[in-house]
């Protein structure tokens, strides 16, 4: 399976922000929008990725409140990316390798998308479930045997 699998389900819906918006606006926007991340854009090029981890660690650094932070301040600026064609078991080990929980899907220097750990969970738990279903399908239509006495009479 790979990364497309999981765009070609999710949709393509996207939502980004820019570096020099304000941190408490990029929060409103991943509040109002029950979401965990915003790609952060700069003249049309991905620069950074953040997520409500990033959100809490620079309101911590910031006694608390957002104050005057920008996003650019907070944000992962190196942050994993993927390529459609990535298979989901790299995917997998690249998130666990690096605590990552979204990830920027890229086609050279164009976002595709975003996929989260439950994205890649929940597609990996829905094949499983398919094989398993499949398996037990296959098993439930194993042909039965004939007795070896009965194979030998009709040859």
């Amino acid at each position: 399976m790979k990364v497309s699998d999981i765009l070609r389900v999710k949709g393509t819906t996207l939502f980004t922000i820019t570096p020099e918006q304000p941190l408490a606006e990029a929060a409103t926007t991943m509040a109002e929008r029950d979401i965990g991340s915003l790609v952060v854009m700069d003249h049309g090029d991905v620069v950074g990725m953040l997520t409500f981890r990033e959100v809490i660690q620079g309101t911590v650094r910031n006694g608390g409140s957002f104050g005057t932070s920008v996003v650019r301040t907070v944000m992962d600026d190196h942050p994993l990316t993927c390529t459609p064609d990535t298979e989901i078991d790299e995917v997998r080990r690249m998130m666990l390798s690096r605590h990552a929980r979204y990830m920027p899907v890229m086609t050279q220097k164009t976002l595709m998308g975003v996929i989260s750990f439950y994205d890649v969970a929940k597609a990996v738990v829905d094949g499983q479930d398919f094989e398993n279903r499949m398996l037990k399908a296959y098993i439930r239509d194993w042909p039965v045997e004939e007795p070896e006495g009965e194979r030998q009479a009709l040859l």
